[in-house]
């Protein structure tokens, strides 16, 4: 067991890992988020879209196994958009956030600057409110990425 990890001993005296419960909204036990959560987060990653010109996504699920390559081939599914696409995923069951930039997103947020949004997700996580923690993830990844340059003057 890690320091600090919370443990419970089992009636036969073996020691396991404590894990909090996890559950979805009321009526939606499959789906994490509601229609208006979705609905608010679709609209978060619009703005940070209009506002840096790169490409944003959530993922919100299990990861499996090796969560990097997993989010890796998620971030390879948004096909031509991917070298200017940043994936942002979470897997509150594994206790996993993966940040992937493309190689222009990349050129934009660096590792420092996915480690603060990861910091502010598992934050947000932490307390239970998945909505919050991928909007905050978003929106610090989208702070971090900056503007985007005003082109008409070129």
């Amino acid at each position: 067991m890690a320091p600090g990890e919370l443990a419970r001993i089992e009636p036969a005296g073996q020691v396991e890992p404590w894990k909090p419960a996890t559950c979805g909204p009321t009526g939606f036990a499959d789906l994490p988020l509601d229609n208006k959560e979705l609905e608010i987060l679709d609209e978060v990653i619009d703005g940070a879209e209009r506002v840096t010109g790169l490409r944003f996504s959530a993922y919100l699920g299990d990861l499996g196994a090796d969560s990097r390559a997993t989010a890796l081939g998620l971030h390879a599914g948004l096909g031509s958009d991917a070298p200017s696409a940043v994936l942002l995923a979470l897997s509150p069951g594994q206790r996993i956030v993966e940040v992937v930039t493309g190689t222009v997103a990349a050129l934009r947020i660096t590792d420092r600057a996915a480690r603060l949004a990861v910091l502010n997700v598992v934050s947000s996580a932490g307390n239970g409110d998945l909505q919050a923690a991928l909007i905050n993830g978003i929106r610090t990844l989208a702070d971090q990425a900056g503007t985007l340059p005003d082109r008409s003057s070129w």
